[in-house]
Parts: C-alpha cells; structure tokens; sequence
C-alpha cells in the first residue's frame, strides 16, 4: 500500500474573490509512508510479517524481501499495538485505545473479542507449548491478564503494579519473561501464583523480549536504541545492534532472523544476530505528522510527529530530529505552537504541555494534568492559552512557572487547532462545524463561521483571510470572515482518515501553515506526507 492518493488527484480548483490568485496542484516537500507509527511485530506459520499500529488502527504484512506494505485486517478492527500468534497459527491482537483483546483461529475464521474493557491493553503471547494466552496493561493500566481464548470466562488476573511490562514471551519453563517499562529490568512471571524475579538489569527502557529458537532471550532498548541478548541463567547481556532511539517491539522468525520495529520511523529492520548487521526493510521521515508551525522566516517548519517532534527545510525539504519519544522527554505531541522563544507542545494522549526554547531546544517546563489538550499559544504578554478536547475549554496558563491556571471559556465543541489572529484575538476550529473567534480578555466567545466539515488545521495568510482544513471533504478552503466568502483551494487531498476507537473525534489532525508568499503547507493523516500549495503567477 504506497500512497494511496495519486499526486496528479490533487488538483486546485480557481478560487474565488476571497483569493483572488488560484493555487498550484499539491506537491510532496516530505515523501509519504507506512503504518503511522509500527509498534508489535509477529511472524506467523505462513512465515508473513505482520506489524501493528495503533493510530493507523491496523494491522499490515510487510515482505521482508522488497518492503512492500499491504493491510492485513484494517479499521477498526485492527487496531494492534501487540500481536501473538498461537501454537495452531491462531492470532491475537490487542486494541490499546479500545481496551479489547481481539482473536480469530484462522484467516477465514471471524474476529472474536476476548476481552474488553482493559485501557491500555498492550503486550500479549501465547504459551506454545500449552495454547494459554495473556496479555498486560501498559501506561493507561499496570496489570498482567490471563484470557479465555473460548470467551467464556473473564480475564484472571495475575498480577498487577509491575512497573510497565511490556512486550513479553512465554518461556519454555512456563514463566513469562519481559520488560520493566519504568524500572529498566527483565523479568519472568509465574502465571499460577504471580512470582516475580529478576533476569536482568541496567537497561535504559526495555521495551520488549523475544526468544530464538536455541533459547536465546533478545531484549530492545527504546532508550538507547539498542538490541541486547541476554543470558537467562546469569543475568549477563550483550550488545547485538546498534540502532535508532524509539523502539517498540521485536519478532523473530524460524531461521531466527530478528525483526525491530521502530515508532519515529514508520520503520522495520531485519538484525542478523550472529553479525549485528541492520539492513532497513521499510522506513519512513516522517511517522504520523499532526500539527505544524512556520518559523517567521519561512525556512523552518516546526512538525508535531506523534513519535517525535521534528523539523523541515521548507527550501529541500531535509528532516531534522529534535525529539524522538522515548529516547527524550517529548510525550506524544499533536499540535505545535510557535511563541517568540519558545515551542510550545501539546499531548492529547498523555495531558501534557511541553515548552521548549527554539534555540537550544532544552525543555523549559512540563506540566501534565491537562484535560486531553490539543494546542497551545503564546500571548504578547508571555502567558500560555491551551485548548482541552476533553473539557471543551481554553485555559489560561500564567506566573513564571505557568503555575496560575484559570478557564479563559468554556462551552467549545470539539476545539482542535488554534492561532493568535493578525487583531490579536484566538481562533480556533471546532470539530462540531465551527470557526470561532475568543477574546482573550474578556473570553467572550463568538462562531465566526459555521456548518465546516471537520475543520482541523488552521492559518491566517498576509491579507488576513483564513485557510483551514476541512478533512471531511478532503479539502482546503480559503475564508474572509468579514464577507463569509470561501473558496476551495485544493480538494481530493489524502486528508481525514477516520478515528480509530478510543480517538477523539478529529482523530490525528491535519495541520496547516501558511508562509508569507501564500505558500500553504499541509500534513496528511492518510500517507503520513507532508505537502504544500504555491500561489500560481498571475494570468497563469
């Protein structure tokens, strides 16, 4: 599955007197990719490779030999962050938004639900030697389960507050083996009594196990991008690879050839663990582009990447890290803010604001407990607005600590992205239809223009007319809100993929930028690509 929009659909339509000059035909600046961040990997009896995503809310078969990606069991269903295959080739995948452990037997067999109601369901294995199942909550839960793959009796729990265990295997003593998320340890369970002892310490952030076929433990360090084998006995490890940051799981097929899965990257590579030899299968610059902001002078362009916080060179396009999660202190970000020395990240999924200095990119403040925010911006006076999915709400966030919290307004729907108008006021899109205008003294709050189809991203060109993402038409339209005119800029966009269960409603939101050129930037939600639109010369 390469992109599944054909640039040469992407065609602008002329606009109308809101913009009065017609716009080029989109264009990639970053190249589209798979997944939308790849998290459990399985090799199945077939010998197919199938990885998992939870934001995608699928599961793919990648050809380890060309890199070619197609889906495996798509919306919504399969929504994986780990997938286990059974000892008679049957499958099981959980659902971490939608709490569910999902099972069929066969290819041919129907999806069955095995258990639901688990936030955060995460890693899951099968016991080869036994057919048993088990599963663990991991971050929105801290619990390891024992499922019925008959369905007929609830979950039994074996033991819980752990510290985060992760991509685990079910050893050949019976124990299950696996990653202390938050502790930096290995460890094996007895699932009878729920006995736990070390294996093995001094890891960063394990974050998944796997045994080859002579009894070799393979354990991945998201921290430090590395790949270990351990010795079950002894405790001892050893390097095997060196890799990127943000490792989420592992496979490992029946010539014992080690797959990795990489978040950042929408990435997977194949480790020969006799050499240490990486070769990339498939890889991608960006993983899952969300909310985007242009440095003022139009060069820099500041991306919210799910799985890390990047940047792009408007003029070649070129990818730089500033965040990878897991291997920094960036929590999932969503949505970009640009403030006058600050970047200001928002987190829907974890509630939490991050501020980072543009120039060093050191982490000024962290504060969590916000309420699912969606994005941030900064005030002429220093102070920090944030808008809450959850709660509907802007908050005003001041004192030199961004300690002094109060609600600016309330009664939003949906709020998804956010700018400081060019008159000094806050608009943001509404997920309900709306654009609306805040005032930030008063909170007074005013829909400026109605009956949108999903607005997410949001930017305001030199003329002082709105360009806004309306993803459930798959387009971008120019508005004059003193006229109410709107013009199509660009329609059949590979924009507004739908949310997967768990998700808000706006799902990954489609940001835009506009430079001060015209040139309009934008991200795809559908091919992971980001894009931009140029002013066509006039008479053109």
């Amino acid at each position: 599955m390469k992109a599944t929009f054909s640039i040469t659909l992407l065609a602008s339509l002329i606009s109308a007197s809101a913009f009065a000059s017609s716009y080029s035909a989109p264009q990639p600046l970053v190249a589209p990719s798979e997944f939308k961040g790849v998290h459990g990997l399985a090799v199945d009896h077939q010998g197919r490779l199938l990885a998992g995503s939870v934001v995608g809310n699928s599961i793919y078969q990648v050809d380890p030999d060309n890199g070619e990606v197609s889906t495996f069991i798509g919306p919504d269903q399969g929504q994986a962050d780990d997938i286990a295959i059974g000892p008679n080739g049957e499958m099981a995948w959980t659902g971490f938004y939608s709490g569910q452990v999902l099972y069929r037997e066969n290819d041919d067999a129907p999806v069955r639900v095995l258990a639901e109601g688990k936030p955060g369901i995460n890693s899951i294995a099968f016991n080869q030697q036994t057919g048993k199942l088990f599963a663990s909550q991991v971050f929105l839960g801290d619990a390891l389960w024992e499922i019925d793959v008959k369905g007929e009796s609830e979950p039994r729990l074996i033991k819980k507050d752990m510290g985060g265990f992760n991509g685990f295997e079910v050893g050949k003593d019976d124990w299950v083996y696996g990653p202390l998320w938050f502790k930096g340890e290995v460890v094996k369970i007895n699932p009878v009594d729920g006995e736990m002892k070390t294996v093995a310490d001094g890891f960063g952030t394990p974050a998944a196990v796997n045994f080859d076929s002579k009894g070799n433990l393979y354990v991945v360090d998201t921290l430090s991008g590395q790949l270990m084998r351990v010795d079950i006995a002894t405790g001892d490890t050893e390097l095997v690879a060196e890799l990127d940051t943000a490792l989420d799981n592992l496979a490992i097929d029946a010539q014992d050839r080690i797959y990795v899965s990489n978040m950042a990257d929408n990435g997977i590579s194949q480790v020969n663990p006799s050499t240490g030899e990486v070769r990339v299968i498939t890889q991608g610059e960006l993983a899952v582009p969300a909310g985007i902001a242009l440095a003022e002078d139009g060069k820099t362009l500041y991306v919210s990447d799910v799985f890390a916080f990047r940047s792009v060179d408007t003029t070649t396009g070129e990818v730089h890290d500033i965040r990878r999660a897991h291997g920094s202190d960036v929590e999932y970000p969503i949505a970009v803010g640009l403030g006058k020395t600050r970047l200001l990240l928002t987190s829907f999924s974890t509630g939490t604001l991050q501020v980072i200095d543009r120039d060093g990119h050191s982490t000024i403040r962290l504060i969590h407990g916000l309420n699912a925010p969606s994005d941030a911006i900064e005030l002429p006076d220093g102070s920090i607005v944030v808008s809450e999915l959850a709660s509907g709400s802007l908050v005003h966030l001041s004192g030199a600590e961004l300690d002094n919290k109060r609600t600016l307004a309330d009664g939003l729907q949906g709020p998804v992205q956010m700018i400081l108008g060019q008159d000094g006021q806050i608009y943001l899109t509404e997920a309900a239809g709306f654009l609306t205008r805040v005032d930030p003294a008063s909170g007074e709050v005013k829909r400026v223009a109605e009956r949108l189809l999903m607005p997410e991203g949001l930017a305001q060109t030199a003329d002082g007319n709105f360009v806004i993402a309306e993803t459930a038409a798959q387009r971008l339209i120019g508005l004059n809100v003193e006229t109410g005119e709107r013009s199509t800029l660009a329609e059949n966009l590979p924009i507004g993929f739908p949310a997967g269960p768990g998700m808000p409603p706006s799902g990954i939101p489609t940001g835009v930028a506009v430079a001060a050129d015209g040139t309009v930037y934008f991200t795809s939600d559908v091919d992971n690509g980001l894009y931009k639109i140029e002013l066509e010369p006039a008479g053109s």
